[in-house]
């Protein structure tokens, strides 16, 4: 069973795992992976990225960390309702959120593809 489990798993850095030295080259790779998956969750922190809302009139750039680092509001905005410009700011942070996610999605998505997780398991947990 425990042999049948170690052919099962499959993982990014393709070593052969065998029973002799099976345990120490899966330690490696676990703490290979465990590194990457650190150093990619900083770069998701650092990224920026812009949501956009208004046909980008009205732009909001955010860092990985969900912080809004800017907020731009075009010219012609200045005459319009306080609702509408609402709206549009609302819908641009939430574009700026939907683009963060989809990019730490697709990061983290990179490092643990060489991973048989069974039943539609995503990683992180």
């Amino acid at each position: 069973m425990v042999r049948q489990l170690l052919q099962n798993l499959k993982f990014k850095y393709r070593e052969r795992i065998d029973m002799k030295g099976g345990i120490g080259n899966m330690m490696k790779q676990a703490q290979k992976m465990q590194a990457d998956m650190q150093k990619a969750q900083e770069e998701i922190a650092n990224m920026e990225v812009e949501g956009q809302s208004g046909g980008g009139m009205v732009k909001v750039v955010m860092n990985g960390r969900h912080e809004v680092r800017r907020v731009e509001l075009d010219d012609s905005l200045m005459g319009d309702d306080k609702e509408m410009i609402e709206d549009l700011l609302a819908a641009a942070v939430n574009d700026a959120v939907r683009r963060i996610e989809q990019q730490s999605t697709d990061k983290m998505s990179g490092i643990t593809s060489g991973m048989n997780l069974p039943g539609g398991l995503k990683f992180p947990f």
